[in-house]
């Protein structure tokens, strides 16, 4: 039987504050072990949170980003469970009256575009972080608890979703809208962006949602996440083609054996006993505020994109590329300004910028090169200084350096031969030393033209200026 894959997504994402959201504990990464903590963040007796006006701010740009109906007054509640780093035994967070809902993102897979509607947009706080020591045979786990009272924002879609490729669309989406709205750095390597993915199955032209999901909780990595549907895919389907039952659960990624495993039965909304916090007042959100929200908020993807179609003259599919992420798009108008000629830059942060960043797992904003020194290289292939060959050579040394070409290409000797003379007696050698082509170019076979440009450039190691080459070949061999 075809079964239809169908998936929902609970993103958590560590909003840019530089304090918790309930106390003014710092939320730097990299600190001591339970350094950045205080009784409140540790639920002490007697200890009272204080909102963060900050984080409520970034919390309602990304509500109004996706559209959501804003909920007003909005209320804190307690989700209480027990778990070795949250102190207090239960989070604060919010189930009845969420910040946002009935919002939607749009992303674009194999060139159609759909819609996928977001439940609910709400605030709560980070719990720590257990520690689990490497080494063989250790039996103990240790708690820090630096991250806990980070203010967390949770962004649920609607199971809308269909397999791997539109999930990670829609990751991928959701990401370049965080960072252009600047609402945080989306950092995963330290966790400022964690995915939680339900996935379960239907028989294909059916419309009812089956009546279980799995849940694969804080995967840290967008290839994790889609690995954990191509796995659950698999074993789901067989599981149904065996008539078995599925429910719902729990379940964590192996990274060792690329495989899921069961965790534990999937709690419902009353398993956490969910009751309102008594020390925090609802939230009022005044109209005069949602309109400070939105006079706050940048040009969106879809914007820029069009914005670099028309005042850089570039085609919808570069323009696409560069705005799909802000950092990305900095970089590129940066290039831009230092360098007006658009499509060559764009060519080279396609190719091979994109191609090296990827290699070397790299965010743009974690680029090497400096956007003027890109610049330079391009102003310097179009000034002539170097042929397209020379320059991937330098480029090569600039993405391990992060150097100035013109530097580059001084250090190395490889500025481009522009003397016609010199350039002439390659030509000449080159036509002696390959009569048959030489002939076959003067005969009218235009395809000959590149090789023996080509041994040109050989010899020459990439140095002989290519028009004065061509145009040498031309006049001696044709007239």
């Amino acid at each position: 039987m075809q079964y239809e894959t169908i998936v929902g997504f609970e993103v958590h994402v560590e909003l840019a504050t530089r304090t918790k959201i309930f106390c003014g504990c710092s939320t730097e990464f990299g600190a001591p072990p339970n350094t950045q903590v205080c009784p409140v963040c540790l639920g002490l007796p007697g200890s009272l949170p204080v909102l963060n006006r900050k984080a409520v701010d970034y919390a309602l740009r990304v509500a109004v980003a996706l559209n959501c109906r804003i909920n007003s007054p909005t209320i804190f509640e307690r989700k209480n469970y027990y778990y070795p780093d949250l102190p207090k035994n239960y989070q604060i967070s919010q189930l009845r009256r969420n910040l946002g809902v009935d919002g939607g993102l749009e992303i674009a897979v194999d060139g159609r575009r759909k819609k996928i509607r977001i439940r609910n947009v709400h605030l709560e706080e980070d719990a720590g972080k257990n520690v689990h020591p490497e080494g063989a045979g250790e039996d103990y786990s240790l708690v820090d608890l630096n991250r806990t009272g980070t203010p967390l924002l949770e962004i649920v879609s609607e199971p809308d979703i269909r397999g791997p490729d539109e999930a990670m669309a829609y990751m991928q989406t959701l990401k370049n809208l965080l960072e252009y709205i600047e609402v945080s750095d989306c950092n995963m390597h330290e966790g400022r962006l964690r995915f939680e993915v339900n996935i379960s199955h239907r028989p294909q032209g059916e419309t009812d949602l089956p009546g279980y999901r799995s849940e694969l909780k804080n995967l840290a990595s967008m290839k994790t996440a889609v690995r954990c549907i191509e796995y659950e895919t698999r074993r789901q389907c067989r599981a149904l083609d065996r008539g078995e039952t599925l429910r719902q659960e729990t379940r964590l990624w192996d990274e060792a054996t690329q495989k899921t495993r069961a965790m534990r039965a999937k709690e419902e909304a009353n398993d956490y006993r969910y009751f309102p916090e008594p020390d925090l007042v609802e939230v009022e959100i005044s109209e005069e505020w949602l309109e400070e929200i939105r006079r706050s908020l940048p040009e969106l993807p879809d914007a820029k994109k069009a914005r670099f179609i028309e005042r850089y003259s570039l085609p919808e599919y570069d323009a696409g590329i560069l705005t799909a992420s802000r950092p990305l798009a900095d970089y590129c108008e940066k290039a831009v300004a230092a360098h007006n000629n658009p499509k060559a830059l764009s060519n080279w942060i396609m190719t091979e910028l994109l191609r090296e960043l990827n290699n070397r797992e790299l965010e743009p904003a974690e680029c090497p090169i400096p956007p003027e020194n890109l610049a330079s290289l391009v102003r310097m292939i179009d000034e002539g200084a170097i042929s397209g060959k020379i320059a991937k050579d330098v480029f090569a040394e600039m993405i391990e350096t992060g150097g100035d070409p013109r530097k580059i290409v001084e250090d190395k000797g490889w500025v481009q031969v522009k003397d016609a003379g010199q350039i002439d007696a390659w030509v000449d050698e080159v036509i002696a030393a390959n009569p048959d082509a030489a002939e076959a170019y003067a005969g009218g076979k235009d395809k000959t033209l590149g090789f023996l440009v080509g041994q040109v450039m050989a010899r020459s190691k990439g140095k002989a200026n290519p028009q004065i080459v061509n145009e040498l070949f031309r006049r001696k061999l044709r007239g």
